[in-house]
């Protein structure tokens, strides 16, 4: 071990041979935290001899825990065999398993993704007969995966007004489907976990006395209900050991908080605090530009970021006329470096929103150059994947209603929703779930059939081929399950359409049943659990061959040599969302932070002066408040004459004008500019483009004032008023 800690840098060092006891590393990006956790785990079992089955390590991703697993392996070889590592779902979802008898669904759960938990909640509203357009789906998931992640169960909701009221009762509803489904969502991992050791103590103190270690990667991404669960299986030995960064969190729209370390602190009083600050990534230049940035924000440990390798490049900034000429740029530039021998896979594209996407992906095609789109519908996604996972679990899971309509009429077998609803009033009637109901059918002389009538033979037959699937599954490897639905079903010539689509989708078949031949030891469970928690990044290959396109919540964790984030203007970075919430403006903040620390060799930032509307005309954009602060000794600056409409001529020549950098004009106050608005709410005035409208909000701020217009047909705009040309009706 002694030779394997002269590999790494002092901090390092300090880090992996901390004392026991409770301990945060703070890890900058490109710091080496993987190094890090790995030679802990591999001085904790060699130095400190440490069974392997008593140590935990939590990541949040499948990728990181397989690359985790595989390091630590190399350094110490078989001793690592029995380390529970994995994903913070995959470990409590194995804890759940086993101590399913407390639960109030039993070991076989099915996990219900975010497709799943849609089609659940739309069901609920349509049985209770309230309009999906007032109470959107996702947004009723959002507030009750918000109370999950608080610890609020149904009946603690807080309640203001009637929304919430309604909320509250659907939130309910859907927690008793969930049972009736024998499944959870992925905040119920969570939230059964904590109520087993909190109702459970002995259950807790098993736990907590097993693990004697617990390591814990990106903890400044935990929300509240996972660092509860941490702290309980803490609370024998107090041996936590956490590597995180607060200036990357930025996942607090799905419950993030990185208050979690001031809670670890308070929580465990004796904490050491070890700070890696050595990069391994970037040149001086961007870690200089990343800390100019990050450095605005408060309430933050500050760290100098600082490395051995040159100075590096500029930071190169384009100014375009338009978000297609910035696109064409990109793209452009891109090309160029192809053709100079520079591989595809070193380019990435980063952005705030996916729509940006779009004009990316044309100048591309333009330039037939091909790309990787990392969001875009994964493969687990895909309709033809989703039916078959949904046959799969409707055979280890018959209660899961969400699958069973799903597939009960696929391909079309004359079960149409009149049949459904005829199957799922019975069931409720029977107080089972349709599920056990359908297969109950095909008991000799079941009177349910009469009541069902000719709709009775069709659902037979389908429960007939569920229950041969299921003996299958009993005595067969996953694989011949496999082919035995799809050979049942004809489901080849149901796919294959002689399309070049359907070629496709055939070929996705197969691809899943590659993959799902690599459980054919492990079984049905497993392969079900993997598809549910399987995430982006999970997807994304490690040897790339074309530039990826990604956002820039995607990017975290990855690198790539040249860089390119686009869109540094208000309303998109930082997003329009956060511009009246302090703690959201920081978290944008730390986004292009985190954007700005994926490049190794080269960065570019780009802005446009001026961003086509999905109404097809231009809005006047405002420079990004973030780019003020950047050090001019550390920006080379790009800006393009203006372009003829109808005449594009992208090898027009390009200027370098420095007196005052247009990319900061915009954000500077006029020393005789009062800061008042002239626009004041209710106001009816006239747009050239949108016309009439209604000001519903009006601030100054960042040197302007910026007025909020509902237009009807075009709904609520945010204008710059020195630009919008507004006329006050």
């Amino acid at each position: 071990m002694e030779d394997l800690l002269k590999r790494l840098n002092r901090q390092q060092q300090l880090a992996v041979a901390a004392p026991p006891g409770p301990t945060i590393i703070l890890a900058g990006p490109g710091s080496g935290k993987t190094r890090v956790l790995t030679y802990r785990i591999a001085y904790l079992i060699s130095v400190l001899n440490v069974p392997a089955y008593n140590i935990l390590a939590v990541t949040f991703t499948n990728k990181a825990a397989r690359q985790m697993a595989e390091r630590v392996t190399q350094l110490i070889g078989p001793h690592a065999e029995g380390i529970w590592l994995g994903t913070f779902h995959a470990i409590f979802g194995r804890i759940l398993r086993r101590e399913a008898d407390l639960l109030p669904v039993n070991k076989n759960f099915v996990i219900f993704d975010t497709d799943d938990q849609e089609a659940l909640m739309k069901q609920i509203l349509k049985d209770n007969n309230l309009d999906e357009k007032i109470y959107r789906p996702v947004s009723i998931l959002a507030a009750i995966s918000n109370a999950k992640n608080d610890l609020v169960s149904p009946e603690n909701y807080p309640v203001k007004d009637f929304r919430e009221e309604q909320v509250k009762r659907l939130y309910a509803i859907y927690q008793q489907r969930l049972v009736q489904n024998n499944a959870m969502d992925f905040d119920d991992m969570l939230v059964y976990t904590n109520q087993l050791f909190e109702n459970y103590p002995v259950v807790r103190d098993t736990y907590a006395h097993k693990f004697e270690h617990i390591l814990v990667d990106e903890f400044q991404d935990t929300n509240y209900s996972q660092y509860a669960i941490l702290r309980s299986l803490a609370s024998a030995h107090k041996n936590i050991y956490v590597v995180g960064d607060e200036d990357q969190s930025i996942y607090r729209w799905r419950g993030a908080d990185y208050r979690n370390l001031d809670r670890f602190k308070k929580d465990f009083p004796a904490t050491k605090v070890i700070l890696l600050e050595q990069n391994y990534r970037s040149s001086q230049t961007i870690l200089d530009c990343a800390m100019a940035v990050i450095d605005q924000n408060l309430n933050r440990t500050k760290k100098k970021l600082f490395t051995e390798a040159q100075t590096g490049d500029k930071i190169r900034l384009i100014v375009a006329e338009d978000d297609r000429e910035e696109a064409y740029l990109v793209v452009n530039d891109i090309r160029d470096g192809i053709r100079a021998g520079i591989n595809p896979s070193e380019f990435a594209i980063m952005y705030r929103t996916n729509a940006q996407s779009r004009v990316l992906e044309e100048a591309f095609r333009r330039e037939g150059i091909s790309y990787r789109l990392v969001g875009a519908q994964r493969f687990y996604g895909r309709k033809e994947v989703r039916d078959m996972i949904a046959f799969l679990r409707l055979v280890y899971n018959p209660m899961d209603e969400v699958s069973l309509r799903r597939v009960i009429n696929l391909p079309p077998r004359g079960i149409g929703d009149k049949t459904i609803q005829s199957l799922a009033e019975l069931a409720q009637k029977k107080g089972l779930s349709m599920g056990e109901t359908l297969l109950g059918l095909t008991q000799p002389g079941n009177p349910d059939l009469a009541e069902l009538g000719r709709s009775g033979d069709k659902l037979v037959r389908f429960a007939n081929l569920v229950l041969d699937w299921r003996h299958v599954a009993q005595d067969n490897t996953l694989s011949i399950l496999f082919d035995r639905i799809v050979s049942d079903l004809d489901f080849e010539s149901f796919i294959q359409d002689k399309s070049e689509e359907g070629v496709d989708r055939w070929e996705n078949l197969l691809e899943l049943r590659v993959v799902a031949m690599e459980y054919e030891t492990r079984g049905l469970q497993d392969f079900l659990e993997s598809m549910a928690l399987v995430a982006d990044q999970d997807t994304i290959p490690d040897e790339l061959d074309a530039p990826t396109m990604l956002t820039l919540h995607a990017a975290k964790g990855l690198e790539f040599d040249r860089v390119y984030i686009v869109g540094l203007d208000e309303m998109l970075l930082p997003h329009s969302r956060s511009r009246d919430d302090e703690e959201d403006l920081a978290e944008e903040r730390r986004l292009l932070y985190v954007g700005i620390t994926r490049a190794r060799k080269k960065l570019t930032l780009t802005r446009a002066l001026r961003r086509r509307s999905p109404y097809g005309t231009y809005e006047d954009t405002i420079a990004s408040r973030f780019l003020k602060d950047l050090p001019m000794s550390l920006v080379k600056q790009d800006i393009y004459a203006q372009p003829r409409r109808n005449n594009f001529n992208p090898d027009r020549e390009k200027s370098s004008r420095w007196e005052t950098p247009a990319w900061l004009r915009s954000t500077q106050v006029p020393m005789d500019r009062p800061a008042q608005t002239r626009y004041k709410s209710g106001m009816q005035v006239k747009h050239p483009t949108y016309g009439r409208g209604v000001v519903k909000n009006s601030k100054f701020e960042h040197g302007d004032e910026t007025v909020e217009v509902y237009f009807e047909g075009h709904g609520l705009k945010a204008l710059i008023a020195s630009m919008a040309k507004l006329e006050i009706l």
